[in-house]
């Protein structure tokens, strides 16, 4: 069997069983990267020196009984949004080109107490604005699946590093879908947590009240773990919560689940290809003894606007900070205060950004505030309602992760609406505040990853993984990898066992 298709936790238990060392399988993973990077770019830095000296201490500590999680010495990759002591971290943004944190973030310093291998920081939308990972200012990533498609965003390297098994695991953000879409594009795993179950502390932010951190796997269990070691509550972060770590999905009987389909997220607008493949979802679910109940939530239509507003509105005071003066990009011979703030905000950021921003500062403007960001607000509060009213009726809801499959490089470039609409199944569950994860369930027409998503009530998270679980005990989908994007050379290189 070849080492890469294995999933983190099998790679973990074959660490343990000392039948692969930690070097060996670190290095496989870097000359994966290396191979493959030139044609995808998921990432932004690679860190390949401070990984191999990583992986010699982690093999001692697990030779000598100090790390005895079961992923310890698994090589993975954290976005780069995430503080990284002494390791640059630039929010794919010339604004932060050369930033070099002096603290780590809490998820960081959870990973490497267990004995986490982190390769590098992996490239991202620009302050994880977007949803195709083309915004970057270092250069757009590709989907390993089709080259000439985007990988989803704003955790597009995140998710693409994994499809393409250049590591095990990574960390992604998730403000409005950008942990889900980018892993239902790249045909992985991917998981949004309860707002408040991960500390938030050390992500530099977008948009405070819909952040929030979690993994992208290759199927549920390694989700499941990841998340069970991030989550916990943190005297750094006053929107921690102190809940109960979701359970480890086990078997796969779904007998007694209910599991919600509402009727807005298969309606016009939805790729015919993917309702398919996610309703055949909902049926392979009924076959392992869940009841499929049809339920409503009559406000998805305002979940873009009104994210879209308040999304908006937290950017453009979080990002008020990068003045060129005390953060951020600072330009070179203008001795005019407005003019260099004016500089360095024009060149600091790009297109994206800078039009989020405008829509943020609009929308809390005197006169408009009342009209756009209070209203947005109220539609908030009725969105988390619709789904309270689904979970009197049901344990679990499916929906599609996304409208279509992943799209050309491009094609949203001069209709960035267009782009903004592709999150009409994901925005409502950060409006929200619940856990979702996205799912692999198949492949269109062209060969393209169709993922399926499912929500769960506030802390609802062990019944995501146990459906998903069981679901993946009876399809491989999560198991099948897209070609390789280069030829790596030597059987190590090629993960042979």
């Amino acid at each position: 069997m070849e080492l890469f298709d294995l999933t983190a936790l099998e790679l973990g238990e074959r660490i343990r069983a000392r039948e692969i060392g930690v070097e060996e399988a670190t290095r496989a993973c870097l000359s994966r990267i290396e191979a493959q990077e030139g044609t995808l770019h998921a990432f932004i830095t690679v860190t390949a020196e401070a990984a191999l000296r990583r992986a010699r201490e982690v093999q001692r500590g697990i030779d000598d009984g100090t790390y005895t999680h079961p992923l310890a010495g698994v090589p993975m990759a954290i976005k780069d949004l995430i503080s990284t002591r002494g390791v640059e971290t630039t929010c794919a943004s010339r604004m932060l080109k050369g930033y070099v944190p002096t603290y780590d973030a809490t998820v960081v310093r959870k990973l490497d107490a267990i004995g986490a291998v982190c390769l590098g920081k992996t490239n991202m939308d620009e302050f994880a604005m977007g949803s195709s990972t083309e915004s970057s200012a270092f250069g757009v990533t590709r989907n390993p699946w089709d080259a000439s498609r985007v990988p989803g965003g704003s955790s597009g390297g995140s998710a693409a590093a994994v499809a393409a098994r250049e590591v095990f695991y990574a960390l992604g953000s998730d403000t409005g879908g950008s942990i889900r879409q980018p892993a239902s594009f790249c045909g992985v795993t991917g998981v949004k947590p309860t707002y408040g179950a991960v500390s938030r502390y050390g992500l530099i932010a977008y948009a405070s009240s819909l952040d929030q951190i979690g993994p992208i796997a290759i199927d549920a269990r390694d989700a499941a773990a990841v998340t069970r070691l991030l989550a916990g509550i943190d005297p750094l972060d006053a929107t921690s919560v102190d809940a109960p770590p979701p359970a480890m999905p086990e078997g796969d009987d779904l007998s007694g689940l209910r599991v919600g389909v509402p009727r807005e997220c298969f309606a016009d607008g939805l790729n015919g290809e993917v309702r398919a493949r996610v309703l055949a979802v909902g049926d392979a679910l009924q076959a392992l003894g869940a009841t499929l109940v049809p339920v409503e939530l009559p406000m998805l239509p305002y979940a873009i606007p009104a994210y879209y507003v308040l999304a908006c509105a937290e950017a453009s005071s979080n990002l008020s900070r990068y003045d060129g003066l005390r953060y951020g990009f600072h330009p070179e011979g203008i001795e005019d205060l407005h003019e260099y703030y004016l500089t360095a905000r024009s060149e600091g950021f790009g297109a994206e950004v800078k039009r989020r921003i405008l829509l943020g500062a609009f929308a809390l403007s005197s006169g408009y505030y009342d009209a756009y960001y209070d209203k947005a607000q109220r539609v908030r509060t009725l969105i988390a309602r619709d789904f309270a009213r689904c979970f009197e009726q049901a344990d679990v809801l499916l929906t599609p992760a996304a409208p279509t499959t992943a799209y050309p490089l491009g094609a949203h470039a001069d209709d960035p609406i267009s782009m903004y609409l592709g999150d009409i199944y994901t925005v409502s569950i950060n409006l929200a505040g619940l856990p979702g994860m996205s799912l692999p369930c198949g492949f269109d027409g062209d060969g393209l990853p169709v993922g399926a998503q499912l929500i769960g009530p506030a802390f609802g998270e062990s019944r995501l993984f146990a459906a998903a679980h069981a679901y993946q005990t009876h399809t491989d989908f999560h198991r099948r990898r897209p070609p390789e994007a280069g030829a790596a050379k030597g059987a190590k290189a090629n993960g042979e066992l």
